[in-house]
């Protein structure tokens, strides 16, 4: 089985910085997509920022110029370092990854971490 595990998370006041790690474990020796998407009580799930392994990076708009989303595809990890947090960040931010099995693309997340900004 494979997994992706999380950590990082915790509580910070606004303006202030954490960095959130996923390491995946298990049998897959490469994934294509990794990133992070974060929820908020009351809401969808969004994507935060995804990083293929060819190295194009995607931010959402709320994150860009904040958040620094980096891999390693030799340990098959992915990072994000989050800056200048604001209370709106708050979220249960959820680590996420895609592989090929076969013809199928196989879709795995995270736990989650929960990330708090206070004002």
């Amino acid at each position: 089985q494979v997994h992706l595990v999380e950590s990082g998370g915790g509580l910070v006041q606004a303006g202030g910085s954490l960095r959130l790690s996923c390491a995946a474990s298990g049998s897959v020796l490469s994934f294509d997509t990794m990133g992070w998407y974060r929820q908020a009580p009351g809401n969808q799930r969004e994507l935060v920022a995804i990083i293929t392994s060819g190295g194009s990076i995607r931010y959402s708009d709320p994150v860009k110029g904040r958040f620094t989303i980096s891999r390693d595809n030799a340990k098959n990890t992915v990072n994000l370092q989050m800056n200048n947090l604001q209370p709106e960040d708050t979220a249960v931010y959820s680590c996420y990854a895609n592989y090929k099995y076969g013809t199928n693309w196989v879709p795995l997340w995270g736990q989650g971490t929960q990330v708090t900004v206070s004002s």
